[in-house]
């Protein structure tokens, strides 16, 4: 914090910035990849899931590090690709492809899990037009209940993803599907992401290699040949301890569900938040103090624009803030209760509230920790506040700390530019065309 202002990244024009960590990163993609690599011989494909972090120089990052990726969208495909990610090492998920993108998905050979028949119907099209070298799939839901953030849970009994196994007649139709169509050797599930239990992740993907038994059992072959277990192993955002790790959810996972990893089922996994969670860090000037109430308030530029689902629903996302001093030294002094507060015109507009900090005062910053997932990628563009500039570091043998720009502040140009500031007249145009 203290190389962050001393080397200028949080001057008083830019009072917003957000840092990752190089080396953390790295050390959760190694962590991940030998977690699997004790459990399995069979190929593994770890599909970042580049929602939780789409930026090119992560994705770039990440794929150095032997990782693929999973997008749901053009966008996040044409970043993936931008990062140089190979189509054999992309997965498209998503429940409403359109037919563009399926065709382009599979003239690339990008592996894809189709979400629902309606969606199939259209892959069957395609293939008999033209031959493709994508894998394909179906998401099933193995329907095994939600976790503490239902929002997040899509395993649900009405779960908008996948076909739901639990309905009448819904598990012997997907035999039937498979049976129907050699060319569908894939079975993807995804439980959910935070808010779960490592026992319920594990209960969906036994569910989703039991059917996947069943479906080759029933075609007299294996037809079936890769599983994608998704990814949602939960962060702790209550202090530095990461737990679980990727280790303990495969070893749960070998324990309950050994013939997964006899070898004879090729793997995909698609984690994002805890890849890049704890290795990324929010710092915010403190532009004001006051009190109100008899309560503190310190307000800061980071608010709901880069913690939305923090400011929205605080009590399933709340979020470790580490005070510092106005050079970046860590601040001391009896912990006062205060709110922390962001910069957004909303009363809710907040951080944390009645947190116990060293009492923060104008000039100091805070760190808001934990926040390397959807936190400051994933832009809210509430008052049309800037997306901040994210810088990756490194930490040299002697202790000195090196920055890169990974992303730039947006400019105000940009910002007049996204909301249709190359043509104002647009409008009165249209206003002008009398019948």
């Amino acid at each position: 914090m203290h190389a962050a202002v001393e080397q200028g990244l949080l001057p008083p024009a830019v009072p917003l910035t957000a840092l990752l960590d190089v080396a953390g990163i790295r050390a959760s993609a190694t962590a991940l990849t030998e977690a699997f690599g004790e459990i399995t011989d069979a190929p593994v494909l770890h599909a970042f899931a580049v929602k939780a972090c789409p930026l090119v120089p992560v994705l770039r990052l990440l794929r150095d590090a032997g990782l693929g990726a999973e997008v749901a969208s053009p966008g996040e495909l044409a970043l993936a690709r931008a990062a140089g990610i190979p189509p054999d090492r992309t997965v498209l998920d998503s429940p409403a492809k359109t037919p563009a993108e399926l065709r382009d998905a599979l003239a690339l050979g990008i592996a894809v899990n189709a979400d629902n028949p309606q969606e199939l119907d259209r892959i069957d099209a395609l293939v008999g037009a033209a031959p493709t070298r994508s894998p394909l799939g179906l998401r099933v839901n193995p329907q095994v209940g939600a976790g503490s953030i239902g929002a997040l849970s899509t395993a649900t009994s009405t779960s908008k993803f996948g076909v739901g196994l639990r309905d009448e007649g819904a598990r012997a139709e997907v035999v039937r599907t498979y049976a129907d169509r050699p060319w569908l050797t894939r079975l993807h599930t995804h439980t959910g992401s935070q808010g779960l239990l490592l026992p319920l992740m594990v209960s969906g993907v036994q569910e989703a290699y039991e059917l996947a038994e069943e479906i080759n059992a029933a075609v007299g072959r294996q037809q079936i040949d890769t599983v994608d277990i998704g990814g949602g192993l939960p962060v702790n955002f209550a202090s530095e301890e990461q737990t679980p790790t990727f280790a303990d959810y495969a070893r749960l996972l070998k324990q309950t569900v050994p013939g997964l990893f006899d070898g004879r089922y090729a793997l995909v996994t698609e984690f994002g938040r805890a890849l890049l969670a704890k290795h990324g860090t929010i710092l915010a000037r403190v532009e004001y103090t006051k009190s109100s109430g008899g309560r503190p308030i310190a307000v800061t530029h980071a608010g709901v624009q880069v913690a939305t689902r923090t400011v929205h629903d605080p009590r399933s996302w709340p979020l470790r803030i580490a005070a510092y001093d106005a050079k970046g030294l860590p601040k001391s002094g009896t912990e006062t209760v205060q709110d922390v507060a962001g910069p957004a015109c909303f009363a809710g507009d907040l951080l944390a509230t009645g947190r116990p900090l060293p009492l923060l005062e104008q000039g100091d910053v805070v760190a808001v920790l934990d926040t390397g997932a959807y936190y400051f990628s994933s832009h809210y563009g509430y008052n049309s506040l800037p997306r901040p500039a994210v810088h990756g570091f490194t930490i040299d043998p002697d202790g000195s700390v090196r920055f890169s720009v990974v992303r730039a502040a947006q400019s105000l140009d940009e910002i007049v530019a996204e909301a249709g500031g190359g043509q104002p007249d647009a409008l009165l145009d249209q206003s002008d065309r009398r019948p």
